[in-house]
């Protein structure tokens, strides 16, 4: 006699079956949820902000500073006020910032882009108003002692330049966008170890510096995680010490727009070899520049691919196949004003000497319109994929949106960049092709020079 078990387990196992083979009878394809990664925003006090009430039991919360390598006044600044952040202020010392974050089991975090300085913290969701006022507290109370910068600021900035010096894939793109964008964007993440940063980099002028970066009107305080209702409460309360404008005696915040040069530069290096050949891109989304077919064009070319055991669909892994000890890769770096398209080419001379050339050649047929329509859908649903699972990262969220608030006065909504990418079309993928192989291009080689290829030698004009 059958047992009540087994039928139950012959039961459930046909009704799975049933799912597999009519899923169109119980379920759709997957679209997103409206208003799933919207922002809301604010302003309260002259400071901006923004939240998204995300379910769940923690909080990130971070300040967007329009403070990164691009706006510096002087060599080294963002840097410096990166390493500050969570040191001694004049209300707290640095070590009881460190005990009372630890006893709350949270997170604290700084870093720098080109264009931003980003503080933050991750925490439990009840821990919100310790964290605003710790923010709020170190952007405008931070003590820039000389102990701290001798004794903990300086040294970690020149562990960093040290390790800069082994990275030529990071040498190769700091200098692309030297090359690209001169100064601004020019500027180096990071500075180099012969880079005269202790000839500027003081107490003194890093602390008037601050009072400019973290003016009102240059940051922006953005929160997942958390009430709307309740952020504009506790900003209100704890961000009130910070300056209206900045100070008529600090060099003002430099707001010349980007300009894209191109250009070509060449570094002998014996650590490795990494070619960047790159070309004018996008903006950020709430930029005015916006061109969402960059992105397109970018998930077109790759290189690497997101499918386990395939080379891919993309132009490149399949037209640099013979060069298995080349890694290539298409990324876009987007900004506020401007944008650089970066094809990464590193591994032994030969073969990125060898892929370079393939790499151009792959370009050219896009240009000239030799690809199929199934590869530009392709390329179209892997753009809009990156684009939504980089606004769904909670970092990445943070501070494009921070940064938008900042910019251009209204935050990141990806909601809205997915349905940009989607209305790209095929003539637009391909125009800009065309438009930046007729314009200048931008190479940085950084290996062996006697081997590694001019740009002229590969087919693109600087």
């Amino acid at each position: 006699m059958i047992s009540r078990a087994s039928l139950c387990r012959s039961a459930q196992f046909n009704f799975r079956l049933q799912c597999l083979l009519q899923p169109s009878r119980f379920r759709g394809l997957a679209t997103p949820a409206s208003g799933s990664f919207f922002y809301e925003t604010g302003d309260v006090g002259g400071v901006k902000f923004a939240s998204r009430d995300l379910a769940g039991p923690t909080t990130t919360l971070a300040v967007v500073a329009k403070a990164g390598t691009r706006y510096q006044i002087l060599p080294g600044f963002a840097d410096g006020l990166e390493q500050f952040a969570f040191k001694s202020t004049y209300k707290r010392s640095s070590l009881r910032i460190t005990r009372e974050s630890e006893i709350l089991g949270a997170e604290l975090s700084s870093y720098h882009s080109r264009e931003n300085l980003v503080i933050g913290a991750k925490f439990m969701r009840d821990d919100l108003p310790y964290f605003v006022e710790l923010l709020g507290e170190v952007i405008s109370k931070t003590k820039y002692t000389r102990h701290e910068l001798q004794e903990e600021v300086l040294p970690v900035i020149k562990l960093n330049q040290k390790a800069l010096l082994g990275r030529t894939l990071d040498l190769a793109i700091n200098s692309a966008h030297g090359v690209a964008f001169h100064r601004g964007l020019g500027t180096p993440l990071h500075p180099s170890s012969s880079t005269p940063m202790t000839k500027y980099l003081n107490e003194n002028d890093l602390e008037a510096y601050s009072k400019a970066a973290y003016a009102k009107p240059n940051f922006a305080v953005v929160a997942n995680g958390v009430e709307h209702s309740e952020l504009s409460k506790w900003v209100g309360e704890f961000f009130t010490d910070s300056p209206d404008t900045a100070p008529s005696d600090v060099p003002a915040i430099d707001k010349t727009p980007s300009k894209y040069y191109g250009g070509e530069e060449r570094i002998a290096h014996d650590a490795g070899n990494s070619m960047i050949l790159a070309f004018p891109g996008s903006s950020s989304f709430t930029g005015q520049l916006y061109k969402p077919e960059i992105s397109v064009l970018a998930s077109l070319l790759g290189g690497q691919s997101s499918i386990k055991w395939s080379p891919g669909f993309s132009l490149l892994s399949k037209a640099t196949e013979a060069y298995p000890g080349a890694h290539i890769m298409t990324t876009h770096a987007a900004y506020s004003d401007a944008g650089l398209l970066c094809i990464s080419i590193t591994g032994s001379s030969n073969q990125v000497r060898d892929a370079s050339k393939d790499v151009v050649q792959a370009l050219k047929k896009v240009a000239a319109g030799e690809v199929s329509k199934d590869e530009i859908k392709k390329a179209i649903a892997t753009a809009k994929f990156k684009a939504l699972e980089s606004g769904q990262n909670v970092a990445a969220g943070l501070e494009l949106t921070g940064a938008g608030l900042v910019q251009e006065g209204k935050a990141h909504q990806i909601d809205e960049v997915g349905k940009g990418i989607d209305r790209v079309t095929e003539d637009q993928v391909k125009k800009a092709a065309k438009a930046l192989l007729d314009g200048k291009a931008t190479v940085s080689s950084v290996g062996d020079l006697y081997v590694l290829p001019f740009a002229e030698e590969i087919g693109l004009n600087v």
